[in-house]
Order: structure tokens, then C-alpha cells, then sequence
């Protein structure tokens, strides 16, 4: 996830929930509040009912039903009863709200335990046990707070809008704010994404106010400083290092030449050939060597058309002077392909190090001194090469790192070599817009895929 969300759904969520959370308690305190508020009206509600049956002194039904009127809508849908101290009722309102358990709550009230609250639905209910005068009383009140309930939905109502706005308000700033946070970031991250090491002498200065940003910049300008030193150091000491061994390889050829030509015996003659062919096998490597330095140094692969097999050709014929023993069968499919479908623009020299080193390897690693390669053209616009021999396969684990520098399988153990003759295969594979990939199967067969573009 980018920053700018991270920003915008941490900040846009802990607000919005702490929010609510208050929004919530103030709901629930309110609601604490009228229930409170409404049972304190119901004890006044019989405490002075009480006191005005006691001061007008009379008991006559006629006179309670008087009172009652007067105060039946004091509390909206209320029953109220007041017993004396016997528990025997000398109050009850008109309503004929029923209160099936008024015994007991009478049985419950005492001089120690004056005061009972409970809920029945929507309904408050209070029980008090009271002294007036010289008399003690019961009173039990049943009632529905309905302007209580109706300013508890209105605020709630409220609560609901002011959370709805006050999300609205956040998530619009935290969008402000995790676009101005993230901003100097994004800009990093894009300067940074189109820098290519090697390409360009240095990355473009991002101004900014924000002290960590520029404090990445000037870190970050100073690794690809040392990366671009580094990267300069390695092209231009394989090219000089690869110019400097051209002239004394050239040398040494020629020498071997005159001395073959001045030897006698036909031992010696084949021996001289064998290590001229190897001279000049070096002095091709070296050539690829500056031709790879060059590319990497941004001039363009000098590329013409030629035959892919045609190359593999000669170099399967330079391999067999050196190993006359060794067969390598090369098959086509279709079998009768044209001409055209193995034909790319390719640079002669080092698609022939591929074959050299792959067939090299095949050498190396074969059990039955013989090697397949196949040439495949039935995709249009490129050509599949498969190079296979039968051998000691690697591991799944050692897959992983057959293309990497100076690595090399348990198989090539007792073997010549130094692990970079793949890393350079690959290397040029990709300069020609290809990809080499290895496979094993369970009957002890090894395969390079190779997949060159045509055009």
C-alpha cells in the first residue's frame, strides 16, 4: 500500500472511530440522565400526592378522584399507588396500567432498603419506602417518559448528522494532508524509478521543505555517486583488461604458428593445433569481452543478418578439432524449414560464444560424449534452440543459481572452469532481446531453452 493511503485510512479511521466512541459516551449519559432525571420525577410525583391527600384531610372517593384528575397529566401514562405503613392501598390513579408485581416490590421496600428502580420494556418503574410525619408510606410509580424518549431519538438524530459530517470533514482532510505528506515522497520515488545506473551522470534534485526527504536525496545522490564509480570502474577494467591480453594473445598465436610450421613430427604438428585452436578459443572470449564492455558503455550491438545455425555449425566444427571423440547430432522442426526462419539480426561473434560455451559445457558434463540440439521456428518472428545431454543433472535448489557469477553444481566437481561461462551466456542472450532458461528431467537429461528474436 503507498504512504498516501496508509496516511489517509490510518488517520481517516482512528479519528472517525474515536469519534464515535465519544459521540457514543455522550449518547449513553444522556440516556443515564433521563432515566435519573424521570425516576427523581416520579418520587416527587408520589411524595406530593402523599402530602395533599395528608393537608386536605379527607378520604372520600370523590376526593381522590379529583386529585387524580388534576394530576393525571402531570406523567403521561402513569399508574401510581400509595399504601400506608400496614401495606394497605389508600391511593391508586385512574390509568389501568397494570403492575403485576407491585407485592413485591412492597415485600423488598424497608426502612434499610428505601429505594427500588427497575425497567419493564420502555416503562421506568420506582418503589419508595417513605416517612411523612409521623407515618411511614409506600409508593410504587409506573410511568413512560415519553418527551424524555423523544429528545433521546432527537439526539441521536444529531449525533448521527454531526458523526456523518464530521467523517465527511476528515476523510476531506486527511486526502489534504496525505497528499501534502506524501507528495515529496511520490516525487522521490519517481525521480529514483527513472534514474538507470549508468544512463545518466547524476539523479535530478528534488527540492523540498521536509527535512527526512531531503535527508534520503542527499544519502541516495551519494550511493549512486558510488554505485556510477563503481559501474565505470567494472566496464572499463574489463575493457582494458581484455585490451591489453588482446595483443599478447595475438602474439602467442603467431608464435604457435612458426613453430608448427618449424616442427617436424606429426605428434607435434597435431599437439601445436590443438593449442592454437585454444589460443584463438581465448582470443575470441577476450573479443567478446570488449564487445559486451562497449555495449555496456552505450554503444549499439553491431548486429547483421545471418543464419543461427550456420553459427552453431561453426562452432560445433571448432569444438570437434579440439574434441574429435564427442558427436553432436543437430535436428530441425519442422524438418523442412525454410531458410528465412533461421535467419536474425544477430552479432556473429557472440552468439557463436553461446554455442561455444553451451556446447563447451555438454562436453563437459555428458556421459555418452554425445549432444542434441534442436532448432525450432514454429513461433512466428523467432526461433527456440534446445541444447541437450545426457549427465548428472542439478538440484531444484541449485537452479536457482546457475546463472549467477562464479557459481557451480555439485556435478562439476573435478571439472575445469570458474562458473562465469553462463553468466556470460545469459549476458548476451539478453543484448539480443532473448531469454535462456534450464530444465532437468528425472532420466538424468540436462536442456538449455534459448528463444532468440527474429527481427
Amino acid at each position: 500500500m503507498k504512504i498516501r493511503n496508509k496516511i489517509l485510512v490510518y488517520f481517516s479511521a482512528t479519528v472517525t472511530l474515536l469519534t464515535a466512541i465519544a459521540l457514543f459516551i455522550i449518547y449513553l449519559l444522556f440516556s443515564s440522565y433521563r432515566e435519573e432525571e424521570f425516576q427523581q420525577r416520579q418520587k416527587e410525583k408520589i411524595t406530593s400526592t402523599l402530602h395533599f391527600i395528608a393537608e386536605v384531610e379527607k378520604t372520600d372517593k370523590d376526593l381522590a378522584e379529583a386529585i387524580d384528575r388534576m394530576t393525571l397529566n402531570s406523567l403521561l401514562d402513569e399508574k401510581l399507588l400509595i399504601f400506608d405503613n400496614s401495606r394497605k392501598l389508600i391511593y391508586s390513579s385512574l390509568d389501568d396500567l397494570p403492575i403485576s408485581y407491585s407485592n413485591d416490590l412492597l415485600n423488598n421496600l424497608s426502612i434499610n432498603n428505601n429505594w427500588i428502580e427497575r425497567k419493564d420494556g420502555q416503562y421506568d418503574v420506582v418503589a419508595i419506602y417513605f416517612k411523612s410525619g409521623s407515618k411511614y408510606f409506600y409508593g410504587i410509580s409506573k410511568a413512560y417518559d415519553k418527551f424524555g424518549y423523544l429528545k433521546l431519538t432527537y439526539l441521536r438524530n444529531i449525533l448521527f448528522i454531526v458523526f456523518a459530517a464530521i467523517t465527511l470533514a476528515v476523510l476531506l482532510v486527511s486526502l489534504f494532508l496525505a497528499g501534502r505528506i506524501s507528495k515529496p515522497i511520490d516525487r522521490l520515488a519517481n525521480l529514483l524509478g527513472r534514474y538507470q545506473v549508468g544512463e545518466q551522470e547524476h539523479i535530478p534534485v528534488l527540492h523540498t521543505t521536509t527535512h527526512e526527504i531531503n535527508y534520503l536525496n542527499e544519502k541516495f545522490q551519494e550511493l549512486a555517486d558510488r554505485t556510477r564509480e563503481a559501474f565505470a570502474f567494472q566496464k572499463h577494467s574489463i575493457h582494458h583488461i581484455s585490451h591489453q591480453l588482446k595483443t599478447p594473445v595475438a602474439v602467442l598465436v603467431s608464435e604457435l604458428e612458426v613453430i608448427k610450421n618449424q616442427a617436424t613430427g606429426e605428434i607435434t604438428r597435431n599437439a601445436l593445433d590443438q593449442q592454437i585452436d585454444k589460443t584463438k578459443s581465448l582470443a575470441d572470449v577476450i573479443n567478446v569481452l570488449l564487445e559486451i564492455s562497449k555495449s555496456d558503455s552505450g554503444q549499439p550491438l553491431r548486429k547483421e543478418p545471418k543464419r543461427i545455425d550456420e553459427i552453431a555449425f561453426d562452432a560445433i566444427e571448432e569444438l570437434t578439432k579440439i574434441h574429435p571423440g564427442f558427436h553432436f547430432d543437430v535436428q530441425y522442426s519442422p524438418e523442412d524449414m525454410p531458410p528465412g526462419n533461421l535467419t536474425g539480426a544477430v552479432n556473429e561473434m557472440l552468439i557463436r560464444q553461446v554455442f561455444q560455451n553451451l556446447l563447451g559445457n555438454c562436453i563437459a558434463y555428458s556421459s555418452n560424449n554425445r549432444a542434441e540440439i534442436q532448432f525450432n521456428s514454429r513461433e512466428f518472428n523467432s526461433v527456440h534452440i534446445a541444447v541437450m545431454n545426457r549427465g548428472k543433472t542439478l538440484s531444484n535448489e541449485e537452479e536457482k543459481f546457475l546463472f549467477d557469477h562464479f557459481f557451480r553444481g555439485e556435478n562439476s566437481r573435478g571439472k575445469i572452469g570458474f562458473g562465469l561461462g553462463l553468466v556470460l551466456t545469459k549476458k548476451i542472450i539478453s543484448l539480443h532481446g532473448g531469454t535462456i532458461s534450464y530444465a532437468a528431467t528425472n532420466d538424468h537429461l540436462n536442456t538449455f531453452l534459448i528463444q532468440l528474436p527474429l527481427s
